[in-house]
């Protein structure tokens, strides 16, 4: 006979699981008491909120759903972290955690419980609020069918998180060696089938699409999500669009590529909001069209009436949800993308830019685009001064990204510099936090990485983010990876710092200068800091070459303020950001 848990970790391996990211606690120590002796590895991290980015993020990037193991209390608080960004970005995710009960104490003034039950906590109310789907199982059977399901269904239509409480008793009983219901094998339970477009809807988008004069494609992170990096660039070909992305978008194609046009949105590309308000056909794939991305609905910016729409999306619900459709398309991005590429109109591409520059310039796509891409500069991006402008830091850590390189970027100001100013070299060189959009989510976010891709890895934080998860440098040291973390210094919470009217309006943004050199080598990382770019230089590219974990401390000109970089004259004439 084989107990629950045993069994448990059985299916973990028949699932190809390579990880589960856990903190031992409650009854799922009786999990991680049997993985020693199989072929997942356990990766510990310093708290429950670190694990549970860590799972987030290899979701996101090998698009099997990452495994989550801890106690219910501390999953359902400091781990909801993670499990929030993975919902409002996709990224499939399991969480195996339990309620604590001790059998029959579970009502008696209960000490950690989270059942549910009277003067306990509710774990399932709380998960329920979060992931996509949860199980509370009671029983041997109920438990491994629970987990088949909770694979399935994370990856099922749009990717998410899902979890299952596991009780105690059922943890350690043994499993019915017939049961009934039985239980099936492990890949044919969690087997799930890409959905497609109909053949009308596509034809129906594709002749908008090759009756524009102006067509131009929003890439959100539903194409990250299906991995659809060549469908998309086939269809823009296809169709002579300029392609711009959304903030989760972001590196679904090169930045460089001749039909790329940068990302949209209140905090994005002045060139790139202009493709858009311009293009008389918009095709949207994988967005939701966040307040943020549309530049909080300014009237000039997207026009249904004006504009023909055609939303694909692998959920119904979400096409035409912002703005009306003309055409949806109902799929997996790649299926979507591969069918509108393979009917394409013969000969409908146009032919590439004039060599006359002036040309190029009125061009469209790809004079167009190459108007829109440069805005990915500006002055000071070749700024020497000291403290480092942060958009020279930028382009210091650009200077070592290649197409083999993944960078983090975590919330607040950080990101945003990095969204405008560099200009990704290759797909999937870029993740942001932008789901939920919490701080603290780059460094974990950069280990993970580090520790389930054979890719170069920076991650990028402020000092106030940085602050919240550095302890991920250690579990860096630990499992033997060498990410890099470029810390951008300002002492503050920048972005919040910088909408005071006064100095000292708002409570709460200065810090203490915390030494984050003498921090990393408390950690067994090195340390470096950058006070210059010529600094920064030398720091980044010793970081990327070293077999141990680097923490680079750039001082940054803290009176370089974001939001005036993006009062420009279009804001002004749609009335976007600052209205």
């Amino acid at each position: 006979m084989t107990e629950t848990s045993e069994a448990l970790v059985a299916e973990l391996e028949a699932l190809g699981v390579e990880y589960v990211f856990g903190y031992p606690g409650g009854r799922v120590i009786e999990l991680l008491d049997e993985l020693p002796d199989s072929d997942v590895d356990v990766v510990r991290p310093r708290d429950e909120r670190e694990g549970s980015v860590m799972a987030e993020v290899y979701g996101r990037l090998t698009q099997s759903p990452g495994v989550l193991a801890g106690q219910g209390p501390w999953i359902g608080s400091l781990g909801t972290i993670g499990q929030m960004e993975a919902r409002l970005s996709s990224s499939p995710m399991v969480v195996l955690t339990e309620a604590s009960e001790r059998g029959d104490y579970s009502t008696l003034a209960p000490y950690q419980q989270a059942r549910g039950d009277y003067g306990g906590l509710n774990l399932p109310k709380i998960l329920d609020g979060v992931t996509k789907e949860h199980w509370f199982p009671r029983s041997p059977t109920e438990t491994l069918r629970s987990v088949q399901l909770a694979f399935k269904h994370a990856t099922a239509g749009r990717p998410g998180p899902t979890a299952v409480i596991l009780d105690g008793d059922a943890v350690t009983e043994e499993v019915p060696e017939d049961p009934i219901p039985p239980v099936w094998d492990a890949d044919e339970q969690v087997r799930n089938w890409d959905a497609a477009p109909t053949d009308s809807d596509v034809a129906d988008a594709a002749a908008a699409l090759g009756d524009a004069e102006r067509p131009a494609v929003i890439a959100g992170n539903g194409v990250h999500a299906a991995q659809a990096y060549d469908e998309l660039e086939a269809v823009a070909e296809a169709y002579d669009a300029v392609v711009v992305t959304s903030y989760l978008g972001k590196s679904t194609i090169p930045e460089t590529h001749d039909l790329a046009g940068g990302v949209i949105g209140s905090f994005g590309h002045e060139g790139a909001n202009r493709v858009v308000s311009e293009a008389d056909a918009l095709l949207v794939v994988g967005c939701r069209m966040n307040p943020m991305d549309t530049n909080w609905q300014a009237p000039s910016f997207i026009r249904p009436d004006e504009q023909t729409i055609i939303h694909a999306d692998v959920d119904t619900r979400n096409a035409g949800w912002v703005y009306p459709a003309d055409v949806g398309l109902i799929g997996d991005a790649a299926e979507s993308l591969r069918a509108l590429a393979d009917v394409a109109p013969d000969g409908h591409a146009r032919s590439s830019a004039s060599e006359d520059a002036d040309d190029r310039a009125s061009d469209w796509p790809r004079g167009r685009a190459a108007e829109a891409r440069e805005s990915f500069s500006v002055p000071a991006c070749d700024s020497d001064a000291s403290p480092v402008k942060p958009q020279r830091a930028v382009k210091e850590i650009e200077r070592v990204v290649d197409e083999d390189t993944i960078v983090t970027a975590d919330s607040g100001n950080n990101r945003f510099w990095l969204l405008n100013y560099l200009q990704t070299p290759g797909v999937r060189t870029y993740f942001g936090s932008g789901g939920v959009g919490g701080m603290g989510w780059a460094t974990p976010a950069a280990v993970s990485a580090a520790i389930t891709t054979d890719k170069d890895v920076v991650g990028v934080a402020g000092d106030g983010g940085f602050a919240m998860t550095m302890t991920s440098v250690e579990t860096a040291v630990e499992q033997g990876v060498a990410p890099t973390f470029v810390v951008l210094n300002d002492t503050s919470l920048g972005m919040v710092r910088q909408m005071q009217d006064g100095e000292g309006d708002i409570a709460g943004v200065e810090f203490h200068d915390t030494d984050f050199v003498t921090v990393a080598e408390g950690f067994g990382a090195e340390g470096r800091r950058a006070t210059t770019p010529d600094e920064l230089r030398a720091a980044l590219e010793e970081g990327t070459d070293a077999d141990v974990p680097t923490v680079i401390d750039v001082r940054i000109d803290r009176e370089e303020d974001m939001a005036e970089q993006l009062q420009s004259s279009f804001y002004a004439e749609v009335g976007g950001l600052h209205e």
